[in-house]
């Protein structure tokens, strides 16, 4: 990690967790860590997530442009040049409010003068380039169609190592070719497109301390923005603000939840005396929301393969006043023998390859898809499982935060196809604010996307077992 020396310099600390990110660092956990245990000011702790995480997001533009006006291969370059070289162009070409000569002078003095001159040189050819295109083009920061960055570099139409798509969505072209082989080629673009924007930060109201009005209103008279989310009155969206800064937060009157994580306990439907089983519940927003759900009245059992993480679930339980929430480490293709046909409600959210939260995790565009490919067995073994709780007439939601038909449609169907004791289990939800498309599963499943629905790409099915 960086020394405290450098706490006062937002760009050496982002070049510096940038090296570890490559090196295998968690960017969220990397992120973090920094925030923590530096000095920056609150405008320089905002430039260096703006750094990190737009760096990451962008890395396959980054790279390409570093390509295109580098007379020496990338392969050939020292590790700190190219993070200092990404993390210059990103500013010169997203960020509106630093000054290219800004952009350009701090890039350089990040390296050492054997290696200054020749980043200096590689932006300046960036610049050259682009007065070359007269006051009227658009900078790359209008995120340009992969038609519009074809017709500014001609080579890419040819070029096999980056596709006009992957250059345009920054993703690797592998992870372009798994989108649109997912979904085909428009839909694969419309999702790319909307994983670049900026996800908003959404809250789950804690309605066992306070209401979703109150709530809002409270953080208005901050003179923050919060709107109610698009499908359920208890999410409230922010555009901007620190969380734990936000009046509520030491009471434990919200937390953060994605409203498409809302959305899976909403549609799971836990009643207040029922008994509920969260197999997969790390790091507990699920669990938090069935039980708020259940009005703390009933049995919640948590379980999670990771001991050490059944900690986040305890402390964050006891922050928000749940207390019916049973933590306990279990494989979830365990199932606990003391509550076999127990359950009238299951969540079975299992690990996936999460390529539905790249907006909020951007390192997830450059992840090696091969460790993927067990997944699919994993899930299928947690899915049944997990089905061995649900007493008759009870449901089972089975979600992920993937957009992968192997990781989602196809667990279900195969599952479905084996256990004639479950049938699908049909909902509907309506946009609240007419924006976003209506909720209505087919076969008791849904892929819910960015570009359609505005939330984390996520996959929810719904079964119930007959009576």
């Amino acid at each position: 990690m960086p020394t405290p020396s450098h706490t006062a310099n937002p760009r050496v600390l982002a070049l510096d967790t940038l090296i570890g990110i490559g090196k295998g660092r968690y960017g969220n956990i990397a992120v973090d860590t920094v925030l923590r245990r530096s000095n920056l000011s609150e405008p320089d702790r905002h430039l260096f997530t703006a750094l990190v995480y737009g760096v990451l997001e962008r890395l396959t533009t980054l790279d390409y442009l570093i390509s295109r006006f580098s007379a020496r291969p990338m392969d050939e370059l020292e590790e700190k040049v190219v993070w200092a070289l990404r993390l210059g162009l990103y500013q010169l070409i997203y960020m509106d409010r630093i000054p290219d000569h800004a952009a350009v002078g701090e890039t350089v003095s990040l390296l050492p003068k054997k290696t200054a001159g020749f980043a200096n040189a590689i932006m300046r050819a960036y610049l050259r380039f682009e007065a070359s295109l007269g006051k009227d083009a658009p900078r790359e920061n209008l995120l340009l169609t992969p038609t519009q960055w074809v017709a500014r570099f001609p080579d890419l139409a040819q070029n096999p190592t980056y596709t006009p798509e992957a250059v345009a969505y920054g993703v690797p072209t592998s992870m372009w070719e798994i989108f649109k082989q997912a979904m085909g080629q428009d839909t694969a673009m419309s999702v790319l497109s909307a994983f670049g924007q900026k996800p908003d930060t959404t809250l789950r109201c804690n309605t066992l301390r306070t209401t979703p009005d109150a709530l809002q209103s409270a953080i208005c008279d901050t003179g923050l923005q919060a709107e109610t989310g698009r499908y359920l009155d208890t999410a409230l969206r922010l555009t901007q603000g620190s969380v734990t800064a936000l009046p509520g937060f030491d009471t434990g009157d919200f937390f953060v939840q994605d409203e498409a994580s809302q959305l899976c306990v909403k549609i799971l439907d836990a009643q207040p005396h029922h008994t509920v089983i969260d197999t997969c519940a790390c790091p507990g927003s699920k669990s938090f929301g069935m039980a708020i759900s259940m009005e703390n009245q009933g049995k919640l059992y948590a379980f999670d393969l990771h001991q050490s993480k059944l900690s986040l679930i305890d402390s964050g339980a006891a922050r928000l006043g749940i207390s019916i929430i049973q933590t306990e480490q279990r494989d979830a293709r365990s199932p606990h023998p003391d509550l076999i046909g127990q359950a009238d409600r299951v969540l079975c959210d299992v690990p996936c390859s999460g390529l539905g939260v790249i907006a909020k995790k951007p390192e997830i565009r450059h992840k090696d898809m091969s460790e993927s490919q067990r997944l699919p067995a994993i899930q299928a073994a947690i899915l049944e499982a997990s089905a061995t709780y649900v007493k008759a007439g009870g449901v089972l939601v089975y979600s992920t935060c993937t957009l992968l038909p192997e990781e989602n449609q196809n667990v279900v169907t195969a599952f479905l196809a084996s256990h004639p004791e479950f049938e699908p289990y049909d909902f509907a939800l309506p946009s609240q604010d007419g924006q976003a498309t209506p909720i209505i599963s087919q076969q008791g499943m849904i892929t819910l996307r960015p570009d359609l629905h505005h939330t984390d790409g996520f996959f929810i099915a719904r079964l119930r077992r007959k009576v």
